[in-house]
Protein backbone atom coordinates (compact mmCIF):
# COMPACT_ATOMS: atom_id res chain seq x y z
CA UNK A 1 0.00 0.00 0.00
CA UNK A 2 1.48 3.53 -1.12
CA UNK A 3 1.98 6.56 0.86
CA UNK A 4 -1.57 8.38 0.91
CA UNK A 5 -2.26 11.82 -0.75
CA UNK A 6 -4.66 14.30 -0.26
CA UNK A 7 -4.69 14.32 -4.07
CA UNK A 8 -3.71 12.46 -6.46
CA UNK A 9 -3.28 13.42 -10.64
CA UNK A 10 -2.94 10.31 -12.22
CA UNK A 11 -1.64 9.07 -15.52
CA UNK A 12 -0.96 12.39 -17.15
CA UNK A 13 2.23 13.96 -19.06
CA UNK A 14 4.33 16.07 -16.87
CA UNK A 15 5.93 19.30 -18.30
CA UNK A 16 7.86 20.30 -15.48
CA UNK A 17 8.19 23.95 -16.08
CA UNK A 18 12.02 24.16 -16.08
CA UNK A 19 11.62 23.36 -20.02
CA UNK A 20 12.47 19.87 -19.69
CA UNK A 21 11.24 16.87 -21.69
CA UNK A 22 7.89 15.67 -21.12
CA UNK A 23 7.57 12.67 -19.20
CA UNK A 24 4.99 10.34 -18.03
CA UNK A 25 4.38 10.67 -14.01
CA UNK A 26 2.11 10.50 -11.44
CA UNK A 27 2.11 13.93 -9.32
CA UNK A 28 1.29 13.47 -5.43
CA UNK A 29 -0.01 16.54 -3.01
CA UNK A 30 -0.28 16.58 0.36
CA UNK A 31 -1.95 19.94 2.36
CA UNK A 32 -0.67 22.56 -0.20
CA UNK A 33 2.86 21.14 -1.38
CA UNK A 34 3.73 18.39 -4.37
CA UNK A 35 5.38 15.67 -2.01
CA UNK A 36 5.69 13.26 -5.42
CA UNK A 37 6.43 13.16 -8.96
CA UNK A 38 6.64 9.54 -10.52
CA UNK A 39 4.80 6.18 -10.86
CA UNK A 40 2.33 5.46 -7.74
CA UNK A 41 0.05 2.95 -6.31
CA UNK A 42 -1.25 5.27 -3.55
CA UNK A 43 -4.52 5.68 -5.70
CA UNK A 44 -6.74 3.86 -2.86
CA UNK A 45 -4.86 5.59 -0.42
CA UNK A 46 -5.97 9.24 -1.98
CA UNK A 47 -8.93 11.42 -0.66
CA UNK A 48 -9.04 13.06 -4.39
CA UNK A 49 -7.95 11.38 -7.72
CA UNK A 50 -7.38 13.37 -11.21
CA UNK A 51 -7.21 11.02 -14.22
CA UNK A 52 -5.02 13.09 -16.20
CA UNK A 53 -4.35 10.47 -19.13
CA UNK A 54 -3.87 12.15 -22.42
CA UNK A 55 -3.45 15.09 -20.45
CA UNK A 56 -0.59 17.25 -19.64
CA UNK A 57 -0.09 18.32 -15.76
CA UNK A 58 1.92 21.80 -15.83
CA UNK A 59 2.52 24.11 -13.28
CA UNK A 60 0.10 26.92 -13.19
CA UNK A 61 0.58 29.83 -15.29
CA UNK A 62 2.11 32.92 -13.58
CA UNK A 63 0.74 36.19 -15.31
CA UNK A 64 3.02 39.03 -14.72
CA UNK A 65 0.93 41.15 -16.65
CA UNK A 66 -2.15 41.80 -15.00
CA UNK A 67 -4.68 44.47 -14.20
CA UNK A 68 -7.46 42.65 -11.77
CA UNK A 69 -6.64 45.35 -8.53
CA UNK A 70 -9.98 45.82 -8.28
CA UNK A 71 -11.37 42.77 -10.24
CA UNK A 72 -10.22 40.75 -7.60
CA UNK A 73 -12.96 42.90 -5.42
CA UNK A 74 -15.64 42.72 -7.82
CA UNK A 75 -15.45 38.99 -8.79
CA UNK A 76 -13.04 37.21 -6.65
CA UNK A 77 -13.49 33.88 -7.99
CA UNK A 78 -11.74 35.94 -11.45
CA UNK A 79 -13.24 33.27 -13.58
CA UNK A 80 -12.00 34.12 -17.30
CA UNK A 81 -8.10 34.06 -15.28
CA UNK A 82 -8.48 30.79 -13.51
CA UNK A 83 -10.39 28.94 -16.04
CA UNK A 84 -7.63 29.41 -18.45
CA UNK A 85 -4.92 27.98 -16.07
CA UNK A 86 -3.86 31.26 -14.29
CA UNK A 87 -3.28 30.67 -10.53
CA UNK A 88 -0.78 33.35 -10.13
CA UNK A 89 -1.31 37.48 -11.39
CA UNK A 90 1.08 40.23 -10.75
CA UNK A 91 -1.39 43.17 -10.61
CA UNK A 92 -0.74 46.84 -10.94
CA UNK A 93 0.96 46.91 -14.28
CA UNK A 94 1.23 49.96 -16.42
CA UNK A 95 1.92 52.19 -13.00
CA UNK A 96 -1.70 52.06 -12.64
CA UNK A 97 -1.73 50.10 -9.21
CA UNK A 98 -5.20 50.41 -6.61
CA UNK A 99 -2.74 51.10 -3.96
CA UNK A 100 -0.72 53.15 -2.20
CA UNK A 101 -2.79 55.78 -1.58
CA UNK A 102 -1.66 58.88 0.34
CA UNK A 103 -3.75 59.48 3.19
CA UNK A 104 -5.15 62.87 1.94
CA UNK A 105 -5.89 61.63 -1.64
CA UNK A 106 -9.16 61.74 -3.74
CA UNK A 107 -10.53 58.61 -4.01
CA UNK A 108 -13.04 59.92 -6.04
CA UNK A 109 -10.73 61.58 -8.16
CA UNK A 110 -8.18 58.48 -8.60
CA UNK A 111 -10.80 56.11 -9.36
CA UNK A 112 -12.01 58.43 -12.41
CA UNK A 113 -8.34 57.91 -13.37
CA UNK A 114 -8.84 53.90 -12.55
CA UNK A 115 -11.59 53.94 -14.35
CA UNK A 116 -11.30 51.09 -17.15
CA UNK A 117 -10.25 49.22 -14.64
CA UNK A 118 -12.69 49.95 -12.23
CA UNK A 119 -16.00 48.80 -13.26
CA UNK A 120 -17.83 48.02 -10.65
CA UNK A 121 -18.97 51.01 -8.12
CA UNK A 122 -19.80 48.92 -5.56
CA UNK A 123 -16.52 48.10 -4.61
CA UNK A 124 -15.58 50.57 -1.50
CA UNK A 125 -12.32 51.90 -1.34
CA UNK A 126 -11.77 51.59 2.19
CA UNK A 127 -7.71 51.38 2.13
CA UNK A 128 -4.99 53.31 1.60
CA UNK A 129 -1.48 51.71 1.60
CA UNK A 130 -0.13 47.80 0.56
CA UNK A 131 -0.60 46.51 3.86
CA UNK A 132 -4.47 47.78 3.97
CA UNK A 133 -4.80 46.72 0.39
CA UNK A 134 -3.93 42.91 0.97
CA UNK A 135 -6.17 42.75 4.04
CA UNK A 136 -8.84 43.71 1.69
CA UNK A 137 -8.31 40.75 -1.07
CA UNK A 138 -7.29 38.46 2.26
CA UNK A 139 -10.72 39.13 3.38
CA UNK A 140 -12.91 38.81 0.61
CA UNK A 141 -10.42 35.66 -0.89
CA UNK A 142 -9.79 35.54 -4.17
CA UNK A 143 -9.04 31.96 -6.60
CA UNK A 144 -6.21 32.82 -7.69
CA UNK A 145 -2.66 33.96 -6.05
CA UNK A 146 -2.01 37.18 -6.57
CA UNK A 147 0.97 39.99 -6.27
CA UNK A 148 1.10 43.91 -6.65
CA UNK A 149 3.36 46.51 -8.48
CA UNK A 150 2.90 49.75 -6.64
CA UNK A 151 2.36 52.25 -9.52
CA UNK A 152 3.95 55.29 -10.64
CA UNK A 153 0.57 57.32 -11.19
CA UNK A 154 -0.80 57.10 -7.22
CA UNK A 155 2.90 57.89 -6.14
CA UNK A 156 3.02 61.15 -8.61
CA UNK A 157 -0.59 62.09 -8.08
CA UNK A 158 0.25 61.87 -4.24
CA UNK A 159 3.51 64.64 -4.66
CA UNK A 160 2.96 66.58 -8.12
CA UNK A 161 -0.97 65.97 -7.98
CA UNK A 162 -2.40 65.62 -11.99
CA UNK A 163 -0.15 68.68 -13.20
CA UNK A 164 1.49 67.51 -16.48
CA UNK A 165 4.96 69.14 -15.31
CA UNK A 166 8.46 68.04 -14.41
CA UNK A 167 8.69 66.86 -10.47
CA UNK A 168 11.09 68.73 -8.26
CA UNK A 169 13.99 67.80 -6.73
CA UNK A 170 11.99 68.08 -3.43
CA UNK A 171 9.23 65.97 -4.95
CA UNK A 172 11.05 63.16 -6.38
CA UNK A 173 12.64 62.61 -2.77
CA UNK A 174 8.83 62.40 -1.84
CA UNK A 175 7.99 59.80 -4.61
CA UNK A 176 11.02 57.55 -3.43
CA UNK A 177 10.31 57.60 0.07
CA UNK A 178 6.57 56.54 -0.82
CA UNK A 179 8.20 53.58 -3.23
CA UNK A 180 10.37 52.53 -0.55
CA UNK A 181 7.22 52.17 1.78
CA UNK A 182 5.22 50.50 -0.63
CA UNK A 183 7.76 47.71 -1.32
CA UNK A 184 8.92 47.51 2.10
CA UNK A 185 5.08 46.87 2.89
CA UNK A 186 5.19 44.18 0.09
CA UNK A 187 4.60 45.30 -3.23
CA UNK A 188 6.55 42.78 -5.69
CA UNK A 189 7.92 45.66 -7.50
CA UNK A 190 7.06 49.05 -9.19
CA UNK A 191 5.40 50.07 -12.10
CA UNK A 192 4.88 52.86 -14.63
CA UNK A 193 3.01 53.95 -17.79
CA UNK A 194 4.70 56.80 -19.66
CA UNK A 195 1.90 56.67 -22.62
CA UNK A 196 -0.67 58.12 -19.83
CA UNK A 197 -1.27 61.10 -18.23
CA UNK A 198 0.45 62.60 -15.92
CA UNK A 199 2.92 59.49 -16.39
CA UNK A 200 3.49 61.43 -19.28
CA UNK A 201 5.48 64.16 -17.62
CA UNK A 202 7.94 61.88 -15.98
CA UNK A 203 11.73 63.05 -16.92
CA UNK A 204 14.31 60.68 -17.19
CA UNK A 205 15.60 61.66 -13.59
CA UNK A 206 12.09 61.28 -12.07
CA UNK A 207 12.78 57.65 -13.56
CA UNK A 208 16.15 56.45 -12.41
CA UNK A 209 14.79 58.23 -9.11
CA UNK A 210 12.44 55.33 -8.74
CA UNK A 211 14.20 52.79 -10.47
CA UNK A 212 17.00 53.40 -7.03
CA UNK A 213 14.51 52.86 -5.32
CA UNK A 214 13.63 49.27 -6.85
CA UNK A 215 17.23 48.34 -6.51
CA UNK A 216 17.31 49.17 -3.31
CA UNK A 217 14.64 46.48 -2.58
CA UNK A 218 15.94 44.20 -5.58
CA UNK A 219 12.18 44.42 -6.91
CA UNK A 220 11.07 44.72 -10.84
CA UNK A 221 10.71 47.97 -12.02
CA UNK A 222 7.94 47.37 -14.91
CA UNK A 223 8.04 49.74 -18.27
CA UNK A 224 4.84 50.32 -20.06
CA UNK A 225 7.31 52.51 -22.72
CA UNK A 226 6.39 56.04 -23.66
CA UNK A 227 5.99 55.27 -27.35
CA UNK A 228 4.91 51.91 -29.15
CA UNK A 229 4.94 53.18 -32.61
CA UNK A 230 7.49 55.67 -34.72
CA UNK A 231 9.32 55.71 -31.65
CA UNK A 232 9.63 51.96 -30.27
CA UNK A 233 13.74 51.91 -29.98
CA UNK A 234 14.02 55.31 -28.52
CA UNK A 235 11.63 53.90 -25.71
CA UNK A 236 13.24 50.73 -25.30
CA UNK A 237 16.34 53.01 -25.06
CA UNK A 238 15.05 55.08 -22.49
CA UNK A 239 14.43 51.89 -20.20
CA UNK A 240 18.06 50.42 -20.53
CA UNK A 241 19.10 53.40 -19.36
CA UNK A 242 17.30 53.43 -16.19
CA UNK A 243 18.55 49.53 -15.35
CA UNK A 244 22.20 50.72 -16.58
CA UNK A 245 22.16 53.26 -14.36
CA UNK A 246 20.50 52.13 -11.42
CA UNK A 247 21.43 48.83 -11.27
CA UNK A 248 17.63 47.37 -10.80
CA UNK A 249 15.78 44.84 -13.06
CA UNK A 250 13.73 46.23 -15.65
CA UNK A 251 10.52 44.37 -17.25
CA UNK A 252 9.42 46.07 -20.81
CA UNK A 253 5.86 45.51 -20.75
CA UNK A 254 3.68 44.24 -23.61
CA UNK A 255 6.45 44.70 -26.16
CA UNK A 256 4.77 44.73 -30.00
CA UNK A 257 5.07 48.16 -32.66
CA UNK A 258 2.20 49.90 -34.24
CA UNK A 259 1.86 50.84 -37.43
CA UNK A 260 2.70 49.52 -40.63
CA UNK A 261 5.51 51.02 -41.38
CA UNK A 262 7.05 50.16 -37.68
CA UNK A 263 6.99 46.69 -38.67
CA UNK A 264 9.62 44.79 -37.59
CA UNK A 265 10.61 46.70 -35.01
CA UNK A 266 10.34 44.41 -32.32
CA UNK A 267 13.11 41.76 -33.42
CA UNK A 268 15.56 45.62 -33.23
CA UNK A 269 14.09 46.23 -29.75
CA UNK A 270 15.15 42.39 -28.82
CA UNK A 271 18.67 42.96 -30.36
CA UNK A 272 19.00 46.08 -27.87
CA UNK A 273 17.55 44.72 -25.27
CA UNK A 274 20.28 41.94 -25.84
CA UNK A 275 23.03 43.86 -25.67
CA UNK A 276 22.16 45.47 -22.78
CA UNK A 277 22.05 42.17 -20.91
CA UNK A 278 25.23 41.01 -22.46
CA UNK A 279 27.11 44.41 -20.37
CA UNK A 280 25.44 43.29 -17.51
CA UNK A 281 21.85 44.69 -16.94
CA UNK A 282 18.97 42.36 -15.82
CA UNK A 283 16.06 42.88 -18.40
CA UNK A 284 12.99 41.13 -18.60
CA UNK A 285 9.93 41.41 -21.29
CA UNK A 286 6.69 40.29 -21.05
CA UNK A 287 4.49 39.66 -24.99
CA UNK A 288 1.04 38.42 -25.74
CA UNK A 289 -0.19 36.41 -28.73
CA UNK A 290 -2.50 38.85 -29.94
CA UNK A 291 -2.16 41.28 -33.23
CA UNK A 292 -4.13 44.08 -31.14
CA UNK A 293 -3.73 45.54 -27.99
CA UNK A 294 -6.34 47.55 -25.90
CA UNK A 295 -6.45 50.84 -23.60
CA UNK A 296 -8.12 54.01 -23.22
CA UNK A 297 -9.21 56.47 -26.02
CA UNK A 298 -7.59 58.95 -24.22
CA UNK A 299 -3.98 58.11 -25.48
CA UNK A 300 -5.27 58.84 -28.82
CA UNK A 301 -5.13 62.78 -27.04
CA UNK A 302 -2.97 65.22 -26.76
CA UNK A 303 -0.97 65.46 -22.88
CA UNK A 304 -1.60 68.72 -22.86
CA UNK A 305 -5.64 68.44 -23.10
CA UNK A 306 -4.94 65.94 -20.41
CA UNK A 307 -3.07 67.95 -17.99
CA UNK A 308 -5.27 68.75 -14.46
CA UNK A 309 -8.21 65.76 -14.70
CA UNK A 310 -11.23 65.68 -16.01
CA UNK A 311 -12.64 68.91 -14.92
CA UNK A 312 -9.83 70.80 -16.89
CA UNK A 313 -9.84 68.37 -19.98
CA UNK A 314 -13.28 69.52 -20.35
CA UNK A 315 -12.94 72.80 -19.77
CA UNK A 316 -10.38 73.07 -22.41
CA UNK A 317 -12.27 71.39 -24.85
CA UNK A 318 -15.18 74.21 -24.51
CA UNK A 319 -12.78 76.61 -25.99
CA UNK A 320 -12.94 76.97 -29.88
CA UNK A 321 -9.26 77.43 -30.19
CA UNK A 322 -8.57 74.61 -28.27
CA UNK A 323 -11.18 72.36 -29.62
CA UNK A 324 -9.71 73.11 -33.11
CA UNK A 325 -6.03 72.39 -31.76
CA UNK A 326 -6.70 69.17 -30.72
CA UNK A 327 -8.77 68.09 -33.48
CA UNK A 328 -5.68 69.17 -35.78
CA UNK A 329 -3.21 67.04 -33.71
CA UNK A 330 -5.70 63.88 -33.08
CA UNK A 331 -6.90 64.12 -36.77
CA UNK A 332 -2.84 65.00 -38.54
CA UNK A 333 0.46 62.58 -38.34
CA UNK A 334 0.26 58.62 -39.32
CA UNK A 335 -3.10 58.05 -37.32
CA UNK A 336 -5.00 59.53 -40.42
CA UNK A 337 -4.81 55.97 -42.21
CA UNK A 338 -5.24 54.06 -39.21
CA UNK A 339 -8.60 54.82 -37.74
CA UNK A 340 -10.06 51.49 -39.48
CA UNK A 341 -7.93 49.49 -36.70
CA UNK A 342 -9.42 51.49 -33.93
CA UNK A 343 -12.46 49.44 -32.31
CA UNK A 344 -14.24 51.17 -29.43
CA UNK A 345 -14.53 48.34 -26.74
CA UNK A 346 -16.41 49.30 -23.70
CA UNK A 347 -17.01 52.17 -21.24
CA UNK A 348 -19.99 54.59 -20.75
CA UNK A 349 -20.22 55.01 -24.98
CA UNK A 350 -23.59 54.52 -26.84
CA UNK A 351 -24.23 50.86 -27.64
CA UNK A 352 -23.89 51.36 -31.32
CA UNK A 353 -20.56 52.09 -31.11
CA UNK A 354 -19.91 49.24 -29.14
CA UNK A 355 -17.55 46.99 -30.97
CA UNK A 356 -17.37 49.42 -34.06
CA UNK A 357 -13.90 51.29 -35.15
CA UNK A 358 -13.87 54.90 -35.34
CA UNK A 359 -13.70 55.14 -39.24
CA UNK A 360 -17.09 52.93 -39.08
CA UNK A 361 -18.38 55.27 -36.40
CA UNK A 362 -17.09 58.85 -38.75
CA UNK A 363 -19.21 57.11 -41.44
CA UNK A 364 -22.64 56.27 -39.00
CA UNK A 365 -22.11 60.23 -37.24
CA UNK A 366 -21.26 62.05 -40.23
CA UNK A 367 -18.43 63.26 -38.82
CA UNK A 368 -14.73 63.32 -38.99
CA UNK A 369 -12.84 60.39 -37.08
CA UNK A 370 -10.82 62.82 -34.87
CA UNK A 371 -14.09 64.32 -33.83
CA UNK A 372 -15.54 61.07 -32.80
CA UNK A 373 -12.68 60.43 -30.60
CA UNK A 374 -13.08 63.56 -28.72
CA UNK A 375 -16.83 63.77 -28.37
CA UNK A 376 -16.33 60.07 -27.23
CA UNK A 377 -14.15 61.54 -24.69
CA UNK A 378 -16.32 64.23 -23.68
CA UNK A 379 -19.21 62.30 -23.17
CA UNK A 380 -17.64 59.52 -21.23
CA UNK A 381 -14.14 60.48 -19.85
CA UNK A 382 -11.85 58.05 -19.20
CA UNK A 383 -14.19 55.21 -19.10
CA UNK A 384 -13.98 54.70 -22.81
CA UNK A 385 -11.79 51.82 -24.06
CA UNK A 386 -10.86 50.78 -27.28
CA UNK A 387 -9.06 47.72 -28.87
CA UNK A 388 -6.31 49.05 -31.32
CA UNK A 389 -4.93 46.63 -34.34
CA UNK A 390 -2.16 47.58 -36.74
CA UNK A 391 0.65 45.36 -35.28
CA UNK A 392 2.55 42.32 -37.63
CA UNK A 393 1.73 38.94 -37.09
CA UNK A 394 5.87 38.23 -38.15
CA UNK A 395 6.82 40.57 -34.44
CA UNK A 396 4.12 38.62 -32.46
CA UNK A 397 6.38 35.54 -33.72
CA UNK A 398 9.30 37.56 -33.22
CA UNK A 399 9.05 38.14 -29.46
CA UNK A 400 7.60 34.64 -28.38
CA UNK A 401 10.46 32.74 -29.54
CA UNK A 402 13.05 35.16 -27.86
CA UNK A 403 14.65 33.58 -25.15
CA UNK A 404 14.39 36.58 -22.68
CA UNK A 405 10.19 36.61 -23.42
CA UNK A 406 7.59 35.49 -20.55
CA UNK A 407 3.92 35.21 -21.30
CA UNK A 408 1.77 37.92 -19.92
CA UNK A 409 -1.73 38.48 -20.82
CA UNK A 410 -2.14 42.57 -20.04
CA UNK A 411 -5.17 41.44 -18.69
CA UNK A 412 -8.37 41.70 -16.23
CA UNK A 413 -9.80 38.66 -14.15
CA UNK A 414 -13.42 39.66 -15.80
CA UNK A 415 -16.91 37.41 -15.08
CA UNK A 416 -19.43 37.68 -18.14
CA UNK A 417 -22.09 37.31 -15.56
CA UNK A 418 -20.89 40.39 -13.11
CA UNK A 419 -20.63 43.70 -13.98
CA UNK A 420 -16.83 43.42 -15.61
CA UNK A 421 -18.75 40.93 -18.20
CA UNK A 422 -20.27 44.21 -20.33
CA UNK A 423 -19.07 45.47 -23.58
CA UNK A 424 -15.83 44.03 -26.08
CA UNK A 425 -12.97 43.99 -23.97
CA UNK A 426 -9.95 42.74 -25.60
CA UNK A 427 -10.08 38.61 -25.87
CA UNK A 428 -6.76 38.31 -23.77
CA UNK A 429 -8.60 38.32 -20.40
CA UNK A 430 -9.96 35.10 -21.49
CA UNK A 431 -7.82 33.64 -23.74
CA UNK A 432 -4.36 34.56 -23.48
CA UNK A 433 -2.96 31.33 -22.39
CA UNK A 434 -4.61 28.80 -24.16
CA UNK A 435 -4.45 31.02 -27.30
CA UNK A 436 -0.42 30.40 -26.98
CA UNK A 437 -0.67 26.34 -26.11
CA UNK A 438 -3.07 25.92 -28.94
CA UNK A 439 -2.50 27.81 -32.48
CA UNK A 440 1.15 29.08 -31.57
CA UNK A 441 2.12 25.58 -30.21
CA UNK A 442 -0.13 22.96 -31.57
CA UNK A 443 -0.91 24.51 -35.01
CA UNK A 444 1.94 26.67 -35.99
CA UNK A 445 4.81 25.02 -34.10
CA UNK A 446 6.25 28.57 -33.16
CA UNK A 447 7.44 27.29 -29.60
CA UNK A 448 7.59 23.66 -28.05
CA UNK A 449 5.31 22.57 -25.59
CA UNK A 450 8.16 22.75 -23.05
CA UNK A 451 8.90 26.35 -24.01
CA UNK A 452 6.16 27.71 -24.32
CA UNK A 453 5.06 26.40 -20.56
CA UNK A 454 8.75 27.71 -18.87
CA UNK A 455 8.09 31.10 -20.25
CA UNK A 456 4.30 31.03 -18.72
CA UNK A 457 5.56 29.38 -15.25
CA UNK A 458 9.22 28.92 -14.00
CA UNK A 459 10.32 32.23 -16.04
CA UNK A 460 7.96 34.67 -14.63
CA UNK A 461 8.13 32.86 -11.34
CA UNK A 462 11.63 33.26 -11.03
CA UNK A 463 12.17 36.39 -12.38
CA UNK A 464 9.37 37.73 -9.53
CA UNK A 465 11.02 35.83 -6.70
CA UNK A 466 8.35 33.32 -6.39
CA UNK A 467 10.81 31.08 -5.59
CA UNK A 468 8.78 27.91 -4.36
CA UNK A 469 6.43 27.81 -7.51
CA UNK A 470 6.45 27.93 -11.13
CA UNK A 471 7.62 23.66 -11.08
CA UNK A 472 5.86 20.69 -11.13
CA UNK A 473 8.26 19.14 -8.47
CA UNK A 474 8.72 18.02 -4.63
CA UNK A 475 8.45 20.87 -2.32
CA UNK A 476 7.02 23.31 -4.51
CA UNK A 477 3.68 24.46 -3.92
CA UNK A 478 0.81 22.59 -5.48
CA UNK A 479 0.19 24.90 -8.08
CA UNK A 480 -0.85 23.13 -11.06
CA UNK A 481 -3.33 23.01 -14.26
CA UNK A 482 -4.31 19.83 -15.98
CA UNK A 483 -4.93 20.58 -19.28
CA UNK A 484 -5.69 18.44 -23.10
CA UNK A 485 -2.85 19.47 -25.65
CA UNK A 486 -4.96 18.16 -28.48
CA UNK A 487 -8.02 20.65 -27.81
CA UNK A 488 -6.76 23.59 -25.88
CA UNK A 489 -7.88 26.65 -27.81
CA UNK A 490 -9.01 30.54 -27.06
CA UNK A 491 -12.44 31.07 -28.06
CA UNK A 492 -12.87 34.41 -27.17
CA UNK A 493 -12.71 36.48 -29.95
CA UNK A 494 -12.87 40.82 -30.42
CA UNK A 495 -16.29 40.58 -31.29
CA UNK A 496 -17.03 38.28 -29.08
CA UNK A 497 -14.98 38.34 -26.09
CA UNK A 498 -16.68 36.64 -22.68
CA UNK A 499 -16.00 33.13 -23.89
CA UNK A 500 -14.30 30.87 -21.58
CA UNK A 501 -11.18 28.73 -23.16
CA UNK A 502 -11.42 25.10 -24.08
CA UNK A 503 -9.17 22.58 -23.09
CA UNK A 504 -8.73 23.40 -19.34
CA UNK A 505 -9.76 20.31 -17.60
CA UNK A 506 -8.94 20.82 -14.07
CA UNK A 507 -6.71 23.84 -11.83
CA UNK A 508 -5.46 23.75 -8.61
CA UNK A 509 -4.05 26.66 -6.93
CA UNK A 510 -2.23 25.58 -2.93
CA UNK A 511 -3.46 22.04 -3.30
CA UNK A 512 -7.68 22.98 -3.51
CA UNK A 513 -9.07 21.72 -7.09
CA UNK A 514 -10.65 25.62 -8.31
CA UNK A 515 -11.44 23.88 -11.57
CA UNK A 516 -12.48 20.47 -11.89
CA UNK A 517 -13.65 19.27 -15.46
CA UNK A 518 -13.79 23.11 -16.74
CA UNK A 519 -15.53 23.88 -13.68
CA UNK A 520 -15.33 25.98 -10.99
CA UNK A 521 -15.68 24.51 -7.89
CA UNK A 522 -16.19 27.82 -5.94
CA UNK A 523 -13.09 27.36 -3.82
CA UNK A 524 -10.35 30.67 -3.33
CA UNK A 525 -7.50 29.60 -2.14
CA UNK A 526 -5.41 32.21 -3.86
CA UNK A 527 -2.47 34.20 -1.25
CA UNK A 528 -1.26 37.42 -1.52
CA UNK A 529 2.12 36.80 -2.36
Amino acid sequence: MGVPFDLLIRGGSVVDGTGAATHRADVGVRGSRIVFVGTSDAGQDSNTIIDASGSVVAPGFVDIHGHSDLAVLSAPMVPSKIRQGVTTEVMGNCGLSAAPLSPEADVATYRVAMATGDVDPSVTWDWRDVVEYRERVNRGGVSMNVALLAGHLPIRVAVVGYDARPATASELTAMQRIADRALAQGACGLSTGLSLAPMTSATPDELVALGEVAADHDKIFSFHMRDYTDHLLDAVSEVLDVARLTGCRVQVSHLAVIGRNNWGAVSDALAMIDDAVAAGSRVGVDVYPYVAGSGNLTQLLPDWLLEGGRTAQLQRLSDPGARARVLEEVGGGSRKDTWGDITISSGEVPEEVVGKSVAEISKLWNLAPAEVVVRLVESSGVTASMVAFGRSEDDVVAALRHPLTMIGSDGRALDPEGPSGQGKPHPRSYGCYPRVLGPYVRDQQVLSLEQAVHKATQKPAEWFGFSDRGVVAPGYVADLVVFDPKTIVDTATFADPHRFSDGIRSVIVAGETVVMDGNHTGLRPGAFL
